[in-house]
């Protein structure tokens, strides 16, 4: 897979639409991750620039990163009006609000550092302002996010291709090419922005959820692109498989049991997996977290009957793996740096931005996230 191609997947989706009665508190957070946590986020608040946004490497992909920054100070429990991290958020929200075109996408593919790949930053800002609806401090103010979340789920369905996926540009823009990474945080988009009271065709998601399945190779592992047939894929594009099917409600369908499978195979299962280099590494422990946090302790058993104990996901036995590994190789200015291939495109805000949303979970703050 080429460099630009990895970028991209490795900028997937955002968000698992899972809504539970019962948050987590935020104490339950572990006491030894909870200075790393803290750290995380004062660099990220540091990290922003003057006009809201925060830019990847060299400049770069100023839509998504804002989002999935944006995201990570919501975790911590701050909120538009109240909170640690309040004017943050703000500036956040005001910056990808202002960058909305007329035709509801949110971006500029004429500016390098606010288009590119379109589709991408277009999803996450859906995600991120989704979750501020509510949170607005004037009816005025509400009234205009929503108006750029009902622009922004219009140009989403109307940007999906004949064969229900999405790509990195408009199916117009793009020649009708799709590829799973890009459906899957479309999938999640359009269910936050559901989630917040925005109307969200649901043949959208049902079109799409098609298209993984058809994804979906023998062994249970999502395939790159349904386009080209594409047979290059990884463990991270299945992860995200599974969040994609908890966003559009399959929690027991067969499909999201055989994604879990190849997943608990080929991440969970092998010794030292917290740390281990399994290829877009950031993207495979983000999404894999979502989906085995969503599991707890003791629904694989459910899902699972005839699996033994030793056999079994658990939250807990995936935090013991994960969460030391991601302590450890934090930076002593509270940031975690890009891996060898990420540094070239992505850069720290991207990774301490996942990397923080993960050890949050616990947090159970915001509805995306919740069991």
């Amino acid at each position: 897979m080429r460099f630009a191609t990895g970028l991209l997947m490795i900028l997937g989706t955002l968000g698992v639409c899972t809504v539970s009665p019962t948050p987590a508190p935020a104490e339950d957070i572990p006491r030894e991750y909870r200075k790393t946590v803290a750290d995380g986020l004062e660099w990220l608040k540091k990290a922003q620039l003057g006009d809201g946004s925060w830019l990847g490497a060299n400049g770069t992909y100023a839509i998504p990163m804002t989002a999935v920054a944006g995201i990570a100070l919501l975790m911590e429990g701050s909120t538009l009006r109240e909170g640690k991290y309040r004017d943050q958020i703000r500036k956040a929200a005001d910056f990808l609000m202002s960058v909305q075109q007329s035709n509801g996408l949110i971006g500029n593919p004429a500016r390098p550092a606010l288009g590119g790949s379109y589709m991408y930053g277009h999803g996450f800002a859906t995600t991120f302002l989704s979750c501020l609806v509510g949170e607005e401090d004037t009816e005025a103010r509400r009234r205009d996010l929503v108006r750029v979340l009902e622009a922004s789920a219009k140009y989403s369905r109307e940007a999906q291709t004949s064969r229900g996926g999405w790509g990195y540009m408009s199916a117009k823009d793009g020649g009708d090419f799709d590829e799973g990474s890009c459906t899957i945080q479309q999938v999640q988009a359009l269910r936050a922005a559901r989630n917040a009271g925005i109307i969200v065709p649901t043949e959208a998601i049902k079109d799409a959820v098609k298209y993984l399945e058809a994804c979906t190779m023998e062994n249970g592992q999502i395939m790159y692109s349904l386009t080209t047939r594409s047979r290059s894929i990884s463990p991270a594009l299945t992860a995200a498989a599974i969040s994609c099917g908890h966003s559009a409600g399959e929690y027991e369908s067969k499909y999201v049991k055989t994604w879990f499978r190849y997943c608990r195979d080929t991440i969970y299962a092998p010794s030292g997996a917290g740390d281990r280099r399994l290829g877009h590494d950031e993207y495979t422990h983000y999404y894999f977290a979502q989906a085995v946090y969503v599991l707890g302790e003791d629904r694989w058993a459910k899902l699972f009957p005839e699996d033994r104990p030793s056999e079994r996901l658990t939250w807990s036995g995936w935090k013991s793996k994960l969460f030391p590994a991601l302590k450890a190789a934090q930076g002593p200015d509270g940031s975690w740096g890009a891996t060898n291939w990420t540094a070239q495109g992505v850069g720290p805000v991207y990774v301490t931005s996942l990397y923080l949303t993960i050890l949050q979970l616990d947090r159970g703050t915001l509805p995306i996230y919740q069991r």
